[in-house]
Protein backbone atom coordinates (compact mmCIF):
# COMPACT_ATOMS: atom_id res chain seq x y z
CA UNK A 1 0.00 0.00 0.00
CA UNK A 2 2.51 2.47 0.79
CA UNK A 3 4.56 1.62 -2.07
CA UNK A 4 1.47 2.36 -4.46
CA UNK A 5 1.10 5.68 -2.41
CA UNK A 6 4.68 6.96 -2.57
CA UNK A 7 4.70 6.24 -6.78
CA UNK A 8 1.53 7.81 -7.38
CA UNK A 9 2.97 10.93 -5.26
CA UNK A 10 5.98 10.66 -7.28
CA UNK A 11 4.30 10.09 -10.79
CA UNK A 12 2.32 13.59 -9.35
CA UNK A 13 5.37 15.80 -8.68
CA UNK A 14 6.67 14.47 -12.13
CA UNK A 15 3.53 15.59 -14.24
CA UNK A 16 3.20 18.96 -12.23
CA UNK A 17 6.88 19.75 -12.74
CA UNK A 18 7.07 19.17 -16.41
CA UNK A 19 3.83 20.73 -16.85
CA UNK A 20 4.47 24.20 -15.45
CA UNK A 21 7.11 25.65 -17.83
CA UNK A 22 4.42 27.31 -20.51
CA UNK A 23 7.25 29.05 -22.61
CA UNK A 24 9.14 25.30 -23.75
CA UNK A 25 10.60 25.20 -26.70
CA UNK A 26 9.84 29.07 -27.28
CA UNK A 27 13.18 30.82 -26.08
CA UNK A 28 13.36 33.09 -29.03
CA UNK A 29 12.78 37.10 -27.69
CA UNK A 30 12.62 39.48 -30.10
CA UNK A 31 14.30 43.11 -29.66
CA UNK A 32 11.09 45.03 -29.30
CA UNK A 33 9.58 42.85 -26.56
CA UNK A 34 13.28 43.26 -24.80
CA UNK A 35 13.21 46.45 -24.67
CA UNK A 36 10.02 46.60 -23.46
CA UNK A 37 10.33 44.11 -21.05
CA UNK A 38 13.48 46.18 -19.57
CA UNK A 39 12.51 49.28 -16.99
CA UNK A 40 15.04 52.16 -17.02
CA UNK A 41 17.07 52.46 -13.74
CA UNK A 42 15.24 54.51 -10.80
CA UNK A 43 17.12 57.90 -10.68
CA UNK A 44 19.48 57.67 -7.30
CA UNK A 45 18.32 59.51 -4.13
CA UNK A 46 19.89 62.92 -3.08
CA UNK A 47 20.54 62.30 0.29
CA UNK A 48 21.98 65.09 1.81
CA UNK A 49 23.43 63.20 5.21
CA UNK A 50 25.50 60.65 2.64
CA UNK A 51 28.99 62.02 1.16
CA UNK A 52 28.60 61.34 -2.63
CA UNK A 53 31.27 58.75 -4.44
CA UNK A 54 33.68 61.63 -4.89
CA UNK A 55 35.30 63.47 -2.07
CA UNK A 56 33.52 66.72 -1.00
CA UNK A 57 35.78 69.71 -1.28
CA UNK A 58 36.42 71.82 1.71
CA UNK A 59 35.15 75.26 0.91
CA UNK A 60 37.83 78.40 1.42
CA UNK A 61 36.10 79.82 4.55
CA UNK A 62 35.52 76.57 6.09
CA UNK A 63 36.77 76.12 9.64
CA UNK A 64 39.69 73.88 10.67
CA UNK A 65 40.58 72.08 13.21
CA UNK A 66 44.58 71.63 13.65
CA UNK A 67 45.45 69.60 16.29
CA UNK A 68 49.18 69.89 17.60
CA UNK A 69 49.05 66.08 18.64
CA UNK A 70 45.76 63.65 17.39
CA UNK A 71 47.64 60.71 20.11
CA UNK A 72 48.68 60.39 23.66
CA UNK A 73 50.82 57.72 24.89
CA UNK A 74 50.53 57.62 28.53
CA UNK A 75 52.73 54.85 28.92
CA UNK A 76 52.15 52.04 32.15
CA UNK A 77 49.47 52.85 34.60
CA UNK A 78 48.29 50.71 37.74
CA UNK A 79 44.70 49.49 37.24
CA UNK A 80 42.53 51.72 38.84
CA UNK A 81 44.03 54.69 38.57
CA UNK A 82 43.07 57.80 36.15
CA UNK A 83 44.83 59.62 33.10
CA UNK A 84 43.97 62.63 32.14
CA UNK A 85 45.30 64.72 29.03
CA UNK A 86 43.98 67.70 27.14
CA UNK A 87 43.86 67.83 22.82
CA UNK A 88 45.25 71.11 22.25
CA UNK A 89 43.63 72.87 18.56
CA UNK A 90 43.77 75.81 16.58
CA UNK A 91 41.49 77.02 14.47
CA UNK A 92 42.83 77.31 11.11
CA UNK A 93 40.18 78.26 8.71
CA UNK A 94 38.28 81.49 7.89
CA UNK A 95 35.05 80.81 9.89
CA UNK A 96 34.07 80.35 13.75
CA UNK A 97 34.77 76.49 14.52
CA UNK A 98 32.05 75.15 16.29
CA UNK A 99 32.18 71.69 18.22
CA UNK A 100 29.27 69.36 17.82
CA UNK A 101 29.72 66.83 19.83
CA UNK A 102 32.23 64.40 21.01
CA UNK A 103 32.01 60.94 21.75
CA UNK A 104 34.10 58.21 23.46
CA UNK A 105 34.59 54.44 22.13
CA UNK A 106 33.97 53.30 25.87
CA UNK A 107 32.34 54.48 28.99
CA UNK A 108 35.53 54.97 30.59
CA UNK A 109 36.73 57.64 28.70
CA UNK A 110 35.07 61.15 29.59
CA UNK A 111 35.81 64.05 26.88
CA UNK A 112 34.86 67.26 27.60
CA UNK A 113 35.70 70.35 24.73
CA UNK A 114 35.36 73.74 24.15
CA UNK A 115 31.73 74.88 23.78
CA UNK A 116 31.94 77.99 22.70
CA UNK A 117 32.52 78.83 18.76
CA UNK A 118 36.90 79.35 18.25
CA UNK A 119 37.00 82.00 16.07
CA UNK A 120 39.67 81.94 13.40
CA UNK A 121 43.43 81.71 14.62
CA UNK A 122 42.35 81.18 18.50
CA UNK A 123 42.80 77.85 20.24
CA UNK A 124 40.30 75.34 21.97
CA UNK A 125 40.57 72.32 24.06
CA UNK A 126 39.44 68.71 23.98
CA UNK A 127 40.29 67.47 27.53
CA UNK A 128 40.03 63.52 28.01
CA UNK A 129 39.76 61.82 31.13
CA UNK A 130 40.62 57.68 31.34
CA UNK A 131 39.61 55.97 33.92
CA UNK A 132 41.19 52.08 33.22
CA UNK A 133 39.27 50.87 36.54
CA UNK A 134 38.30 47.17 35.47
CA UNK A 135 40.70 47.45 32.61
CA UNK A 136 44.06 45.43 31.53
CA UNK A 137 46.45 45.22 28.88
CA UNK A 138 47.04 47.54 25.95
CA UNK A 139 44.14 50.25 25.98
CA UNK A 140 43.51 53.27 23.21
CA UNK A 141 40.51 54.90 24.05
CA UNK A 142 39.80 57.01 20.95
CA UNK A 143 37.06 60.38 21.24
CA UNK A 144 35.26 60.84 18.32
CA UNK A 145 35.16 64.84 17.49
CA UNK A 146 32.16 66.30 15.36
CA UNK A 147 32.42 69.73 14.18
CA UNK A 148 31.26 72.04 11.44
CA UNK A 149 34.87 71.34 9.79
CA UNK A 150 35.82 69.71 6.25
CA UNK A 151 35.91 66.63 6.96
CA UNK A 152 33.18 66.95 10.20
CA UNK A 153 34.53 64.40 12.31
CA UNK A 154 38.59 64.38 13.81
CA UNK A 155 39.46 61.45 15.92
CA UNK A 156 41.83 61.27 18.91
CA UNK A 157 43.17 59.12 20.85
CA UNK A 158 45.21 57.76 24.25
CA UNK A 159 47.20 54.57 24.21
CA UNK A 160 49.02 52.88 26.93
CA UNK A 161 49.29 50.04 29.08
CA UNK A 162 47.27 48.80 32.42
CA UNK A 163 49.11 46.86 34.43
CA UNK A 164 47.77 44.06 37.82
CA UNK A 165 47.13 46.39 40.51
CA UNK A 166 49.63 45.59 43.49
CA UNK A 167 46.55 45.52 46.15
CA UNK A 168 45.72 42.09 46.09
CA UNK A 169 41.36 41.51 45.69
CA UNK A 170 41.32 38.40 46.83
CA UNK A 171 43.44 35.66 48.05
CA UNK A 172 43.30 31.75 48.45
CA UNK A 173 41.72 32.11 52.17
CA UNK A 174 38.97 34.90 50.84
CA UNK A 175 38.76 38.44 50.16
CA UNK A 176 41.94 40.50 51.43
CA UNK A 177 41.27 42.60 54.46
CA UNK A 178 41.96 46.70 53.96
CA UNK A 179 43.03 48.38 56.62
Amino acid sequence: MKKNLFMAAGLAMAFFATSCDNNAGNDTVTESTASAEMAPPPPPVSNPNVAGETNAVASEDAPVMTFEQTEYDFGSIKQGETVEHTFEFTNTGATPLIIENASATCGCTVPEWTRTPVAPGEKGTVAVKFNSTGKMGQQQPTVTIRANTQPNIVKVSMKGSVEASSIPAAGSDGPVRRN
